[in-house]
């Protein structure tokens, strides 16, 4: 799955023209800050290390990703510098979690 698939589906409606930005946020926290994912093909499991905003970076991300794209299940949990971010999507929006894990285990590379 290309990258940039991640963001196309009929139910995401965040403008076109910003995708690309919110694609680049998530793989500058991935590059940055993943440092396990553990995907099982119905849930990923994304686990984050860094500074003291970390929580509040991921949360405000998540809720902004949420307010567009509302298929997404995200639950954060962990200490505000150590993150654990699970991710869930219906079956029908199998592809979207999986363009998620792709470009996770490509910013950590």
């Amino acid at each position: 799955m290309e990258h940039q698939d991640l963001m196309t589906t009929e139910a995401c409606t965040l403008p076109t023209a910003e995708r690309p930005l919110r694609l680049a946020e998530f793989e500058t926290l991935f590059a940055d800050h993943l440092s396990d994912l553990t995907w099982d093909g119905d849930r990923l499991r994304l686990s984050l290390s860094g500074g003291a905003d970390l929580r509040a970076v991921v949360a405000d991300l998540t809720a902004r990703e949420s307010a567009c794209c509302s298929f997404f299940d995200f639950s954060l949990s962990g200490a505000v510098d150590r993150v654990v971010l699970d991710v869930g999507v219906p079956p029908e929006r199998r592809e979207i979690l999986d363009g998620l894990a792709d470009l996770a285990e490509a910013a950590r590379r």
